[in-house]
């Protein structure tokens, strides 16, 4: 690897638009510029084509560096990796993605499972009807609303076991009717 001074006057003498420093400084830099690349890239033709841009940006760009202030291959070597990333993003789905997204599973319900949910929805509702009003409070607060047996039996103002037993009654209640 060539000197973090010369690096300087290649980039410098290449924002004068020396072709020959320039080149200097792609043979001395290109190896490890295309490391970057393929690393994130991991596809050699496309790591290529990274570095094609890379080298192109660092041409219209080698302007703004300035020498002294930032390390010259740490200048090039954020080049390669932000090239890179803007190629990997441009990246058009392969079917090796395409099949990866056809396996995520689907949760949502059918058509027919949505009129099965409908007419268990009616039916839950038409047997929470037939419990007692307390019971099916209690039952509720508990199981939609996240309460606690304790907060439930704070709430409304009775023992712990009893809003137990209220509670196993509506669901074997609940059970019976939705069996049936």
């Amino acid at each position: 690897m060539s000197s973090r001074e010369q690096l300087e006057t290649w980039i410098a003498r290449s924002a004068l638009g020396s072709r020959t420093d320039f080149e200097l400084l792609y043979n001395a830099t290109s190896a490890k510029l295309f490391g970057i690349c393929l690393r994130i890239l991991n596809n050699k033709s496309e790591a290529e084509e990274a570095l094609q841009e890379t080298y192109i940006k660092i041409w219209n760009s080698s302007s703004k560096f300035i020498a002294g202030e930032a390390s010259p291959i740490s200048w090039l070597a954020a080049i390669a990796r932000n090239s890179s990333i803007d190629h990997y993003r441009r990246r058009k789905p392969t079917s090796d993605d395409l099949s990866k997204a056809e396996m995520i599973a689907d949760d949502a319900p059918s058509p027919e499972e949505n009129a099965l949910l409908s007419n268990d929805v009616e039916r839950l509702n038409l047997c929470m009807a037939e419990l007692d009003e307390r019971h099916a409070s209690a039952l509720k607060n508990v199981y939609l609303s996240g309460w606690t047996y304790v907060e439930a039996a704070e709430e409304l103002d009775i023992p712990l076991n009893t809003i137990k037993t209220w509670i196993r009654r509506a669901l074997v209640s609940l059970r019976d009717c939705l069996n049936t």
